[in-house]
């Protein structure tokens, strides 16, 4: 417990002293997710989370890791993919309400499907996620995103590209 409250009071200060800068040197994102896949032909929906930390090199220039989950439920069976990805991201600018944002990012994927009796299995692939978005600036610390990806899953042998992904959240600055 005193480790947590040390690493919350250094992230503070570390924030404040950072405070007079213009752009930020590093952001990071969490909301919620939605994505469509279309792994095999289901064209199923999913419901998830998205998060990712971004350093900034310059104003517009910079390196972004991503995380998320997906999840669908249905009569018992259920299927979940996790991506982990990482690549450039190029902004407009940081000094303005409304900051839009390209990325490519590439990495990796899990996917589990369950159904109550029969068990479960996964397959470990990769992913390929190209899109953008825009940070409204609620404040020189707070900003709110909306994102949407194209998605490439590959997993053993089999590829799919008709998938996408909408995320919304909140965007704190540093």
């Amino acid at each position: 417990m005193k480790k947590i409250a040390f690493v919350s009071v250094l992230v503070c200060g570390l924030a404040l002293s950072l405070g007079a800068q213009e752009t930020p040197r590093a952001e990071i994102f969490g909301g919620y997710q939605f994505a469509h896949s279309n792994i095999e032909g289901t064209g199923l929906n999913f419901n998830g989370w998205d998060a990712s930390v971004t350093g900034n090199v310059n104003k517009w220039f910079g390196v972004t890791g991503d995380f998320s989950g997906s999840y669908k439920s249905e009569n018992g069976a259920s299927l979940d993919i996790y991506t982990y990805g990482g690549g450039p991201v190029i902004s407009m600018s940081h000094e303005g309400t409304v900051n839009p944002f390209v990325h490519v990012l590439f990495g990796g994927a899990h996917i589990t499907a369950s159904a109550t009796g029969l068990g479960s299995a996964g397959s470990n692939g990769y992913t390929i996620m190209a899109g953008g978005g825009a940070d409204i600036k609620l404040s020189p610390r707070f900003a709110w995103r909306g994102q949407a990806d194209w998605v490439y899953y590959h997993f053993e042998g089999v590829g799919e590209s008709k998938n996408v992904r909408v995320a919304t959240g909140l965007v704190v600055r540093f």
